[in-house]
């Protein structure tokens, strides 16, 4: 039987169920980060390469700018031209001379990261397993908290 958050973290008080909630999600964020991380160590990448390749492989055929990439990053604090530098390396990606801008660089997913891609994919039930104590609706449920939390704090004007 699972701990609820509580015991996981060994605090029984919290000053609302909100910040219980809230502590609950940074606990449940990171958890499952590592299960991400342990997930693509074996192919010697890391979330935000995972991430990059992800949007690129959305985009593909075409080409990315390090600006869109960035504006789609899970991760906004990434520094993406550096992953995309390493991603290059591996052969993930390609950069190119933007035809319609010659000062912007175009960045395209290659072979070598669509096969990895699917690759990922043919294992990615072993991600999805870590979501089995859950239904399909209590998860769609769960995005749904999710999405109003951000909506609510978008419309209150904060960023």
């Amino acid at each position: 039987m699972s701990m609820g958050i509580s015991e996981e973290i060994k605090q029984s008080k919290f000053t609302s169920e909100r910040q219980k909630a809230a502590i609950n999600l940074f606990y449940t964020s990171n958890w499952l980060s590592e299960k991400l991380r342990a997930f693509l160590s074996n192919d010697d990448l890391t979330p935000q390469q995972f991430n990059v390749l992800r949007i690129l492989r959305g985009s593909h055929p075409e080409p990315l700018s390090t600006l869109q990439i960035r504006e789609r990053m899970l991760d906004k604090m990434s520094d993406t031209s550096r992953i995309v530098d390493r991603l290059v390396k591996k052969e993930l990606v390609k950069k190119g001379t933007c035809k319609a801008d010659k000062r912007l660089v175009d960045i395209n997913i290659t072979e070598n990261g669509l096969d990895l891609l699917s690759r990922l994919d043919e294992n990615s039930q072993d991600l999805d397993n870590h979501l089995n104590g859950i239904s399909e609706e209590d998860a769609e449920t769960l995005s749904t908290i999710l999405d109003k939390i951000r909506d609510n704090y978008i419309s209150t004007g904060d960023k």
